[in-house]
């Protein structure tokens, strides 16, 4: 609790002043460097605070976060998702126990995860159906290889007949309105767009984003800078439980 109130301090009257230009005006090119100056004080501010979490505490809050995932209404409803793949090295919420729960009794549950092509924020959502399907890439990063062992193209979700009902996404930092701060390579932002157009494209509802969170990573509202292309989640599931934000979450989350 301490170091959130440092960071909040840290960078809250910066942020919120950038925030309120990106939400009301059109943005020059100064207004974004000095947002994009600003993210980069926050992620390594809390890139320290998560580091200064205990092992046992980590580990006690990856599986509170992942048993309420599991149990939870809108989790079990769900017939095709995306989900990131946690790394250790990251210190990313652990996703392991919901993605073996998927794979292994399955309950008609549709399984993409993502693989980064270039660095150029393309990123793609392939489907796996065993956690065999993984390797590890040149950043010994677990993703899907292009190919599964028959040599076939995976089912890549910007092609799938059939809609997303949900989205498990990662992050460095969020706050209760939703707000979502990233590692910086723009990768999530730029595939949720391009979804979030194919399903208007096809009239599907748009799927439900939800964040997985350590409690150190909720930050006050007004601390997190935005741009115009930062997309915001609908809901975070922390240890201490669910928290809903937008309207689609709050008519989805049988809460």
């Amino acid at each position: 609790m301490r170091t959130r109130m440092m960071i909040a301090q840290c960078c809250s009257r910066a942020a919120f002043g950038q925030l309120r230009m990106s939400t009301t005006t059109t943005p020059t090119h100064d207004d974004l460097d000095a947002v994009f100056k600003q993210k980069r004080l926050l992620r390594t501010q809390v890139r320290k605070t998560l580091k200064s979490i205990q092992p046992s505490l980590r580990s006690h809050q990856d599986n509170a976060v992942q048993d309420i995932v599991l149990e939870a209404p809108w989790f079990k409803s769900s017939r095709r998702l995306c989900a990131y793949i946690s790394c250790a090295a990251l210190r990313e919420v652990d996703t392991f126990k919901i993605l073996s729960q998927i794979l292994q009794h399955n309950g008609g549950k549709k399984l993409y995860v993502p693989r980064v092509e270039d660095k150029n924020r393309f990123m793609r959502m392939l489907h796996i159906s065993r956690i065999d399907d993984l390797v590890a890439n040149s950043m010994n990063i677990l993703e899907p290889a292009p190919v599964d062992a028959d040599g076939n193209a995976r089912e890549d979700v910007m092609q799938a007949n059939d809609p997303v009902d949900l989205f498990l996404l990662p992050g460095l930092a969020f706050d209760r309105a939703g707000r979502r701060l990233g590692r910086g390579g723009g990768y999530y932002d730029t595939f949720l767009k391009n979804y979030q157009d194919l399903a208007k494209t096809r009239n599907w509802k748009q799927p439900l984003l939800v964040a997985l969170s350590y409690s150190e990573q909720i930050l006050d509202e007004g601390v997190i800078p935005t741009t115009p292309s930062d997309l915001p989640v609908d809901a975070l599931v922390s240890p201490a439980g669910v928290i809903p934000i937008s309207s689609a979450a709050l008519n989805r989350m049988d809460l």
